[in-house]
């Protein structure tokens, strides 16, 4: 099961200054709450890898996983030995049958993911069931605040979501903003580890 939609993104992604700057500070507030070090991660979501290329030296491995397989031809062309690719959504049966996915996951990261697929909650409980004991999923989206209907989550959307999905020790962050004025809005980080 594919989606295409992104496919017209890929080729300009990586020379977007906004969609570096997003993983880039994405990527610094990872490191600055987390040790990466020697971790066996999932990039939920990865697109073209912004943020896959920068774990990858301090990741033991990653499989990065996106439903477009444009963004991902865009990440194999850097050819990073330690990631591997899948071209698909998650779902119950990807798991069952994808070998890559059978070894359990010491960080699971979602940026500026979640708010695409088609059921949060369902998405989140399966994220979670691919975690080591004692691993993290980690997710950045835009930060709704209440009575707006527009994309992204409340602090307590995320809070519940990974609360129903056995996720404790579970912390709600803003660990930076895009843009300014009228037009900045709050990236909310959510963390949550599965014991």
């Amino acid at each position: 099961m594919t989606d295409n939609s992104w496919d017209s993104y890929a080729e300009g992604w990586d020379s977007n200054s906004d969609v570096i700057s997003y993983s880039e500070r994405a990527f610094r507030s990872l490191t600055d709450t987390l040790n990466c070090k020697g971790a066996r991660i999932l990039d939920f979501g990865c697109g073209t890898g912004l943020l896959t290329e920068r774990l990858s030296p301090l990741a033991s491995s990653i499989v990065a996983l996106d439903p477009s397989g444009e963004m991902l031809a865009v990440l194999e062309a850097k050819q990073l030995g330690n990631v591997t690719t899948i071209q698909s959504s998650l779902t119950r049966e990807l798991i069952d049958k994808n070998r890559q996915l059978q070894d359990k996951f010491d960080l699971i990261v979602a940026s500026s993911a979640l708010a695409f697929v088609p059921n949060y909650t369902d998405t989140v409980r399966l994220l979670a069931e691919l975690l080591n004991n004692y691993g993290r999923l980690v997710q950045w989206d835009w930060l709704r605040e209440d009575g707006n209907e527009d994309t992204g989550f409340t602090r307590e959307d995320i809070a519940a979501a990974f609360r129903d999905a056995g996720l404790s020790d579970i912390q709600v962050t803003l660990p930076f903003s895009m843009g300014t004025g009228e037009n900045r809005m709050d990236v909310v980080m959510g963390t949550g580890t599965y014991q």
